[in-house]
């Protein structure tokens, strides 16, 4: 599945350019730029599972630098302070990973 079946093209080249500055990486408004906020849970998934590139369950920390590529393969890596600062907001529970359920939350409150 690619990330065009569940979002638009339009959109994800939208959001993945406007954060392509170093350092610029707010998941928040690029959740809601991209059109994911306004997604169903079933899509959300959809989303999560085309990002856990490793099929573990998780996107664990060296997944999330490269969270834009997932949207869009001319996406930038984020910064280690980008990633550490989507991995805190997303990690919930505090065991280094993201599951499915803390990236829906973390979705919805974007």
């Amino acid at each position: 599945m690619a990330m065009t079946d569940v979002l638009s093209a339009e959109d994800i080249k939208k959001a993945v350019g406007a954060f392509s500055a170093a350092e610029s990486f707010n998941y928040k408004k690029f959740f809601e730029m991209v059109g994911l906020k306004n997604k169903s849970p079933e899509d959300v998934k959809k989303v999560f599972r085309i990002l856990d590139k490793d099929r573990s369950g998780f996107i664990e920390e060296d997944e999330l630098k490269f969270v834009l590529k997932g949207f869009n393969p001319n996406g930038r890596d984020l910064s280690d302070k980008e990633t550490k600062a989507l991995m805190a907001a997303g990690d919930k529970d505090g065991d280094g990973k993201i599951g499915v359920d803390e990236f829906a939350t973390m979705v919805a409150e974007s």
